[in-house]
């Protein structure tokens, strides 16, 4: 079976619907993999580049961003590199005014059962304390 690696830009298509021709081509992809004919796979990586290109190019405020990339961790038809952390990360981040990158870290943070943050970042370090 042959496995894509579903890349920034074709998330944006599917969810944006900005272009009729290629959302049309995702969805085709998508749906091959909904029946099992084809594999997909994608990166955390691909997950900040969603998530920074809405914020900053496509102008989504935090709920609106929030709610696409809930989207796409609920595919489950997509193997997403670290989709429990990157899930747990998002509920912070819809909780506190930090960045989704230093969701991350706090998530991972404790995921790794850290003592403490070694960090400059007054407003992260503030969220700690909570």
């Amino acid at each position: 079976m042959k496995t894509y690696f579903v890349d920034t830009n074709y998330f944006l298509r599917l969810l944006l619907k900005e272009d009729e021709k290629q959302f049309y081509q995702v969805y085709s992809l998508f749906q091959k993999a909904i029946k099992d004919e084809v594999k997909l796979c994608t990166s955390v990586v691909v997950l900040f580049e969603i998530y920074w290109v809405l914020s900053s190019f496509y102008k989504k405020n935090k709920p609106q961003v929030s709610q696409y990339l809930e989207k796409i961790l609920t595919m489950s038809y997509i193997e997403i590199e670290k989709r429990e952390t990157f899930t747990y990360a998002l509920s912070i981040y819809k909780k506190n005014p930090l960045d989704l990158e230093d969701c991350y870290n706090l998530a991972i943070g404790e995921i790794l059962n850290v003592d403490e943050f070694a960090s400059f970042d007054k407003k992260l370090l503030k969220c700690l304390k909570k």
